[in-house]
């Protein structure tokens, strides 16, 4: 197994911006397919934004436009830069890792409110 570690979660207003951090441990994380998914109170985990090894990107509907997920290597860090952020958007955000394994973090919570 991969350990993941998130941080960079906070208390943000609207219209505001936040970064998160996802740091892996092991030798081959750019063999990795990353992903954050987030879950907010009373739903489902769902998918927010995925990167290849490559560098190839997909976002879900609701953050194309203001969110933007990138990695380094040879930092063995994911990121996700999340501006023009809504109410919507609080949830506890989790980064996964696939290749023969199937990797969570612990989450980092997101709070949008005024």
């Amino acid at each position: 197994q991969v350990q993941l570690v998130e941080s960079g979660g906070g208390l943000v207003q609207p219209g505001g911006s936040l970064r998160l951090s996802c740091a892996a441990s092991g030798s081959i994380f750019s063999l990795y397919y990353m992903s954050w998914y987030r879950q907010a109170p009373g739903k489902q985990r769902e998918l927010v934004a995925g990167i290849s090894g490559g560098g190839i990107t997909n976002y879900a509907d609701p953050v194309k436009g203001r969110f933007t997920i990138s990695r380094d290597n040879a930092k063995k860090t994911m990121y996700l830069q999340m501006n023009d952020l809504k109410p919507e958007d609080t949830a506890v955000y989790y980064c996964r890792a696939q290749w023969t394994v199937d990797s969570w973090g612990q989450g980092t919570q997101v709070t949008v409110s005024s």
